[in-house]
């Protein structure tokens, strides 16, 4: 079979992997797109994109509730024909990728649909629906797989039509009751929404907490919220068995109890198959979980890796700000390397969750001497009524030692927006002893980061 000879093969046209092909297909070099799926990955179609829209609605609900404890009374009915409807026509083109495909080939370069694999050094050989299609890359390859749902071995789970995101997102009914097995983000926003538009959600999570990767003060905080929107929330549970039943889902757990729903959301993490990419043919470690890369995003010799794979967050930015860097590379241009010392990211539930730099947790496990503040909204931001949606938290993780934070926490109303001035005060490290000297806006809600401040020096 015939090599097609191009200069770049990019595997994977997520949103990284997308931006990656279309940069270096304007600087004028051949580059082939591989995309099994569809091109633009999992953000415009079943995550970042559709869920922010179910959210927004959710939130709408959860306002318009609001309105007897704040100006007076409105009736409230739950309809999720409307979201549905967005979803399918504003959001993910009824999950159909031809405009991103077109503007890719507009863009200079050559898309593949298939599943992508390393068949030698800079060699990649395609299954297309008409057969096999072999790709000869001379200056290299960028590995953008992404990740696909975990499922984890529970017994009787395999076979039954449980729910991964992708299901939820494209569901064009609420349904009565759902189980949701796993407490990170995914499934926090999930079960929120759903409990939101009228199912009865109960939340199962094996860890501690909720969203265990962040603060345990946001996760208690989470937590509480949930519980006041009738979220029934389970840490510390496993799920041991499975069965469904006559349209009906029971789950066994670890202690004994059981319990069931119409529906059963599976939200325990994502994972790659780096066998199924053959990276063992450029030296790569098959069985790994993840891609290590340099801070120019260099896995082997010509090859690239970015996005979820690197280990470095399953974040949209992440993969963009990684693509950027991976193509000045390949280009041979001086760029910027690697730098996550201030990477951000957001829950979206209602309170959002916002995050930047290090937890406490894993500054203490690097060594750091830590100093930590804490301020409770809405103590900070007086005069908005204390009741379900306006109740958050700053904290803040300071190197004792350097006088600068490495890492801090914004949760509750607009917690991912007021995180934006953590993430520069972060990411510039500014000392402490600076930005006590700020004026900080009041009764605004960023105005809490004043007072965790104040604790810190305490």
């Amino acid at each position: 079979m015939a090599a097609e000879k191009v200069d770049v093969v990019v595997i994977g046209m997520g949103p990284g992997g997308e931006d990656a092909a279309t940069r270096l297909a304007q600087a004028g070099l051949a580059v082939a797109g591989v995309e099994v799926r569809l091109v633009g990955g999992e953000c415009p179609y079943y995550a970042c994109v559709p869920t922010k829209m179910m959210l927004r609605a959710a939130d709408a609900l959860a306002e318009a509730r609001r309105v007897a404890e704040l100006a007076g009374s409105a009736q409230v009915r739950p309809e999720w024909a409307p979201v549905a409807a967005r979803i399918r026509a504003e959001a993910t083109d009824n999950w159909d990728d031809t405009g991103a495909v077109q503007r890719f080939e507009k863009a200079g370069g050559r898309f593949v649909r298939g599943r992508a694999r390393i068949t030698a050094p800079s060699e990649v050989t395609v299954s297309t629906s008409d057969g096999a299609r072999v790709l000869q890359a001379a200056r290299g390859i960028v590995l953008n797989p992404g990740t696909e749902p975990a499922i984890p071995p529970i017994d009787g789970l395999a076979g039954t039509p449980y729910w991964t995101n992708r299901d939820a997102v494209a569901t064009e009914q609420v349904p009565e009751s759902l189980i949701v097995l796993g407490g990170g983000p995914v499934g926090c926003e999930f079960a929120q929404v759903f409990a939101r538009f009228g199912a009865a959600v109960t939340l199962l999570e094996a860890g501690d907490r909720l969203l265990g990767g962040d603060e345990p003060e946001a996760g208690q905080l989470l937590a509480t919220v949930f519980t006041a929107e009738e979220i029934g929330v389970r840490t510390d549970v496993s799920a041991t068995q499975v069965s469904y039943e006559a349209g009906r889902f029971t789950v066994r757990l670890d202690g004994g109890d059981v319990v069931a729903a119409q529906r059963l959301l599976v939200a325990t993490g994502r994972r790659s198959d780096l066998a199924a990419l053959g990276v063992g043919t450029v030296g790569l470690d098959e069985q790994a979980r993840t891609i290590t890369v340099d801070e120019r995003m260099r896995a082997a010799d010509r090859v690239w890796a970015i996005g979820d794979v690197t280990g470095q967050g399953a974040f949209t930015h992440v993969s963009m700000y990684q693509a950027r860097i991976a193509v000045a590379d390949i280009l041979g241009r001086d760029g910027d390397t690697a730098d996550y010392r201030a990477l951000p990211w957001v829950t979206f539930t209602d309170p959002e969750v916002g995050a930047v730099g290090l937890t406490e947790t894993r500054a203490r496990q690097r060594g750091v001497r830590v100093r930590t503040g804490l301020a409770r909204i809405p103590s900070s931001a007086r005069g908005w009524i204390h009741k379900t949606g306006n109740q958050g938290l700053i904290k803040l993780v300071e190197d004792a030692d350097r006088g600068v934070l490495v890492g801090a926490t914004s949760a509750g109303p607009a917690g991912g927006e007021v995180l934006g001035a953590l993430a520069v005060a972060v990411h510039a490290e500014v000392p402490t002893s600076r930005l006590r000297q700020m004026i900080y806006a009041y009764p605004t809600f960023h105005r809490a980061i004043e007072d965790a401040l104040n604790d810190l020096s305490a």
